[in-house]
């Protein structure tokens, strides 16, 4: 087992070949070696929320969920906005969070692939939506890098330099973040 610090990487969309899929699955390639990096493909299994299912057992892909989230040291989210929020089936896999504490305390950013000037909605809703989960939002590993289709290399990689360079550079403050929580852990 590795003792290496493991971010969750979520992401907010279904489409296949998205910009936040680009965004993630470049974080994989460009992560520093000090961490591990790990993309949660569950999104389309999970079901519709609902308040009477947040008991155990719980639906196995919800459990699924949570497990991840629980083995993870930080979460990276990077989500589209669709009619000036966050799409539904992310808002949903929030929802599957509040009832959880896998997700409290733990260090969570988010990167915001839109074009310039958009995007500020689905960030909005995330940052309240985390606010109840009781998610310990990094502010500086929280990023704007636009992602154009221009961008992505047939491999779905990010090959813009500059953008990689931005992205990795957000994985290490997300690292340096769960190293303050291990050394808080510790004293």
């Amino acid at each position: 087992m590795s003792t290496l610090p493991l971010i969750l990487l979520l992401s907010g969309s279904l489409r296949a070949g998205s910009s936040n899929e680009a965004v993630l699955s470049t974080a994989r390639a460009v992560a520093p070696s000090h961490v591990r990096t790990v993309v949660y493909e569950g999104l389309a299994a999970l079901p519709h929320f609902n308040p009477d299912d947040d008991t155990d057992p719980l639906p196995a892909p919800v459990a699924e969920l949570r497990a991840a989230i629980g083995e993870a040291a930080a979460v990276l989210i990077c989500t589209p906005e669709y009619a000036g929020t966050l799409p539904g089936s992310f808002k949903n896999l929030l929802d599957w969070t509040v009832g959880g504490s896998e997700i409290c305390d733990k260090p969570t950013a988010w990167v915001n692939a839109a074009a310039p000037g958009r995007g500020q909605g689905a960030e909005a809703t995330l940052r309240l939506v985390l606010g109840y989960t009781g998610a310990a939002i990094v502010e500086s590993a929280c990023a704007s890098i636009p992602v154009s289709s221009q961008m992505v290399g047939v491999d779905g990689l990010i090959t813009d330099p500059e953008v990689r360079e931005q992205i990795g550079k957000v994985l290490v403050l997300l690292s340096e973040a769960c190293e303050e929580v291990t050394e808080l852990d510790r004293g």
